[in-house]
């Protein structure tokens, strides 16, 4: 129970080398800097947010069916009937808009 674990010593013994408590305060500042950037990246709530998103993306693109995928790559293969829906309806919109009084 009077053993230090990190030194393989007795704790009371103090028999340690400088090399030694450098190296210990070395790795202290290193845990303390892993934990105070640990948190700061839970603070972090827009960084947070945005992965999420990507997460959610993920999620959702792996469940969409492939038949959704493909119908999604042809339409962007060819955009044009596409378009030209768009024109359609736009026109019914604008002609209904102007007959209004």
């Amino acid at each position: 129970m009077d053993q230090d674990p990190r030194a393989g010593r007795t704790a009371m013994s103090g028999e340690r080398s400088p090399e030694e408590i450098r190296a210990d305060l070395e790795n202290t500042r290193r845990d303390l800097g892993d934990t105070a950037e640990a948190l700061a990246e839970k603070t972090d709530v827009k960084a947070r947010a945005q992965d999420r998103v990507q997460e959610v993306k993920a999620n959702v693109s792996a469940h969409v069916p492939d038949d959704a995928q493909d119908l999604l790559a042809k339409v962007r293969a060819n955009p044009l009937p596409l378009v030209g829906a768009a024109v359609v309806v736009a026109a019914y919109w604008l002609g209904r808009r102007s007959a209004m009084p």
